[in-house]
């Protein structure tokens, strides 16, 4: 302790710098005291909003919002804190109406630091972290206990307005999309089937039919005109097979039967046979509209499957935009509503104005104690004898200079004696 050994060295040291001593305490108790006046109470006040599940589960009817509940709250939590939103606030308000000489971005940098929004993640199902929030907590603090509920309970709201907002127009623009992906196929169709129908009349192949069936109807004809065939060369033997012992007008009869089933016959070959050459020349098409028909099928073919997906996943978006619209999706609903706090959470001045005055005397008694290393100075027989082992045989005491009325009364003293 330098010149401090025991305790009559401290209070020797507290007599002789009384003075400096008690100036310091007087001054550090001075500023304690306005600086704890100058202090500005704090409240704080915190909402609490639970983020409830979907009610029924996903499997049944899928939502079409993707992300992760913290994706969303972090994207909505800048949302909040933009420099328009946060003036909407100061200005509803009327935050830091005392602060005059503050700039406007000042005022928002203030309101940006006294908010904060926590979120507390899920219980994790397995190993994996699916990114899930059960509970968010909206704090505010301020200079009045009214304004810190306030502020809080604004946050709050907009929270939970910002969070159902941006799954509804989320939802709806996914129905939205998948019906205008709908209507473009269903047109790319209708214009698909004018253009085959174009590319029909062009060639001479929509009157008769589709190819395949042409086909078919050929090789019908082929059996009806075998058939016939088959029953022309049956009259024709049977016109040789008459009995020749027969009277003639019998003959003549059966001879004039056959000649008309004949002449039937073979005026009904001539019409199926003119059918067939008729649809033989009109299959005698090009390589080119083969391939072109071809490439017909497969784009309707591919525009058909195109349009089963997309009316299924339409289908799917109406079922997340209806539970959307019903609320029974994801909600935010409140769990603890923001209260007017009863007491500010900084430290009473009381108590700022004391610690001031501890620190003071603290400040004083170091400042006495560091003059006296600066100056060491044997004060005490006792002092000399432990610094150098002499011990002194002579204490001559301290010789003091007396000034004033003090001086002229001794020196009268003095005089009187001699």
């Amino acid at each position: 302790m330098g010149p401090i050994y025991s305790l009559d060295d401290f209070l020797d040291l507290l007599r002789r710098r009384a003075r400096l001593i008690l100036s310091v305490i007087f001054l550090g108790c001075i500023v304690s005291v306005v600086f704890a006046l100058m202090q500005q109470h704090m409240y704080q006040s915190a909402e609490v909003i639970q983020i409830e599940q979907p009610t029924i589960a996903n499997d049944l009817a899928p939502s079409t919002v993707e992300g992760s509940s913290a994706r969303r709250l972090q994207l909505i939590e800048q949302q909040l804190m933009a420099r328009d939103n946060l003036i909407g606030m100061i200005d509803k308000f009327g935050l830091y109406e005392n602060a005059s000489g503050l700039r406007l971005s000042e005022k928002v940098d203030l309101l940006r630091s006294a908010v904060t929004i926590t979120g507390v993640a899920a219980a994790r199902e397995g190993f994996a972290d699916d990114g899930t929030i059960s509970v968010l907590t909206i704090t505010a603090e301020m200079d009045s206990a009214e304004q810190a509920q306030a502020v809080a309970h604004e946050f709050a709201n907009r929270t939970r307005a910002l969070s159902a907002t941006q799954r509804e127009e989320q939802t709806r623009e996914t129905l939205e999309f998948f019906e205008r992906q709908e209507a473009n196929i269903v047109r790319d169709i209708a214009a698909l089937e004018q253009e085959l129908q174009a590319f029909r009349s062009k060639n001479d192949l929509s009157i008769e039919g589709s190819l395949a069936f042409r086909r078919d109807e050929i090789s019908s004809l082929n059996t009806a005109i075998l058939a016939l065939d088959r029953d022309i060369i049956a009259a024709q033997l049977a016109r040789t097979r008459f009995d020749p012992s027969a009277r003639a007008a019998t003959v003549k009869r059966l001879e004039d039967e056959i000649d008309a089933q004949l002449a039937s016959l073979t005026s009904q070959r001539t019409l199926l046979n003119e059918r067939r050459t008729a649809l033989k020349e009109s299959l005698q098409t090009s390589p080119e509209i083969d391939r072109t028909l071809a490439s017909f099928d497969r784009r309707m073919d591919q525009l058909q499957d195109q349009l089963e997906v997309i009316s299924t996943r339409r289908n799917e978006a109406e079922v997340g935009f209806s539970l959307e619209a019903a609320a029974r999706g994801e909600r935010l609903i409140t769990l603890e509503e923001a209260q007017v706090p009863d007491y500010p959470y900084t430290r009473s001045r009381k108590i700022v104005a004391l610690l001031g005055g501890m620190a003071s005397v603290i400040a004083a008694i170091a400042l006495a104690f560091l003059l006296d290393l600066r100056h060491p100075v044997l004060r005490t027989a006792r002092q000399m004898e432990r610094e150098t082992g002499l011990r002194p045989v002579i204490v001559i005491a301290e010789a003091v200079k007396l000034k004033g009325r003090t001086a002229r009364m001794a020196r009268k003293a003095q005089a009187a004696k001699a």
